[in-house]
């Protein structure tokens, strides 16, 4: 008798390590997917919405309804259907282009009644090789002259 529950109890905890050990997995990797999906997608909504006259004339502009627009319908396309996302955006600058965006995802797998949600913020800047930015000097010049 003594050894049959103890075989028992060996199989219930190991159990109860793996439903634990599965948790743990699925919460790190959500998390580690939630960080790539979101920095390749601020990346490429960033490029969509740099505006072309002011790259043309060797400076960088970003038009911010375009990189929020940009940003939801790409995220909005590679994300897990199981989960709840809430985007943030903090601070969205044009010149220089940079954004703040932070998303929250509430997972699908709870225990006992609590779902994990999993916060994820990232920070972007376009940068440039220019020591000045070519626009703003001509028109900081054309203001001295007047």
């Amino acid at each position: 008798m003594n050894k049959a529950m103890l075989t028992v109890g060996i199989i219930l905890l190991s159990i109860i390590a793996l439903g634990v050990i599965n948790l743990i997995q699925s919460y790190t990797t959500g998390q580690e997917l939630d960080y790539y999906l979101l920095k390749e997608t601020t990346e490429a909504a960033m490029e969509d919405a740099l505006d072309l006259n002011y790259y043309r004339e060797g400076a960088y502009r970003m038009d911010k309804e375009k990189f929020a627009e940009s940003f939801i319908r790409r995220f909005a396309r590679s994300v897990d259907d199981r989960r709840s996302y809430q985007i943030s955006f903090y601070d969205v600058n044009e010149i220089p282009p940079k954004a703040s965006v932070e998303v929250k995802a509430a997972s699908s797998s709870a225990f006992e009644g609590t779902a994990v949600d999993i916060t994820t913020r990232l920070d972007m800047i376009i940068e440039t090789n220019h020591k000045s930015d070519p626009v703003a000097a001509r028109v900081a010049s054309s203001i001295r002259a007047d």
